[in-house]
């Protein structure tokens, strides 16, 4: 009689949902020989080719779209027998990558939410831009991260779509000066829809601040020096939404997604992903997922 471990199910179930053995060595916390080592063990026992490896992303054969079904109700019943036998409050870490433009005022909250429910999980909050955010997750240092893009990549989940609006001084002028005076991020996803608003506009413009510090443009911008544009409902309470009445260019509009919760894992971290969730795409008639 052959068994099968529910170790390497686990590890079988992180490559298939990641997409590589890369990505998931890094959500197991296993180095990706011991994952290869794992994969290659269980296609013998099994007798059965469960990768298919000749692209350059990994793929499930039709062998291992059959055993990956097994798969997650084998390591569920074993986590849920687990948990109701020893009866013990959720302990560990999860890895949350968001934006820095979006990291208020909704974060915060769902941090609370979530530490109520999960008081012993330590939640480690990495605020960044989404191109770092992006490549950190595909290397498998994040569980889950938010983005802010123009489209959805393989693997995500459109929370919502919010347009962009212009941020000034409370009462300030600087929006009225010509040529325009910006304020941005190096890294900002949405920078070149700005500019190219501005310039379909005929809207003379120039970058007054250009940093790698939000804090930066949030001072110059208060000061009145200079303008920004934000994803609506982001804005902080010492900024002001620009009442122009038409005389800036209407701003596109921005998606925020989600990656890494693709999938069911685990209660703590499907528990974080339906936070995110609700939070986010409370006023969205629907949601999309790109396969």
């Amino acid at each position: 009689m052959r068994n099968l471990d529910v170790t390497t199910l686990r590890s079988f179930v992180a490559v298939a949902e990641s997409g590589g053995v890369t990505r998931a060595a890094g959500f197991l916390h296993l180095t990706q020989s011991a994952v290869s080592m794992q994969m290659k063990r269980l296609e013998e026992l099994l007798g059965l080719q469960l990768l298919d490896r000749s692209g350059r992303t990994i793929a499930l054969t039709a062998s291992g779209e059959q055993l990956l079904v097994y798969a997650r109700r084998m390591v569920a019943l074993n986590d849920e027998v687990i948990t109701r036998l020893t009866d013990q409050a959720f302990e560990g870490e999860i890895t949350l990558g968001v934006p820095h433009d979006i990291v208020y005022p909704a974060i915060p909250r769902v941090l609370k939410q979530f530490n109520a429910a999960f008081p012993r999980v330590k939640v480690q909050l990495i605020s960044s831009y989404t191109r770092a955010l992006l490549a950190d997750f595909a290397k498998g240092k994040c569980d889950l991260i938010l983005t802010t893009e123009t489209g959805l990549q393989t693997g995500g989940e459109a929370l919502c779509t919010k347009p962009l609006c212009w941020i000034g001084a409370p009462g300030g002028s600087a929006w009225r000066q010509r040529p325009l005076k910006l304020a941005f991020g190096r890294q900002c996803t949405f920078r070149p829809r700005v500019v190219e608003s501005l310039d379909e506009a005929g809207i003379p413009w120039d970058v007054f601040v250009e940093t790698e510090s939000d804090r930066t443009i949030e001072a110059t911008v208060s000061a009145d020096l200079a303008v920004h544009a934000m994803i609506e409902g982001t804005e902080p309470p010492h900024l002001d939404r620009i009442d122009h009445s038409g005389v800036l260019p209407d701003l596109p509009v921005q998606q925020i997604n989600l990656y890494g919760a693709g999938g069911a894992k685990d209660m703590v971290h499907d528990s974080l992903a339906d936070l995110l969730r609700n939070t986010f795409s409370a006023t969205q008639p629907a949601k999309l997922r790109a396969v």
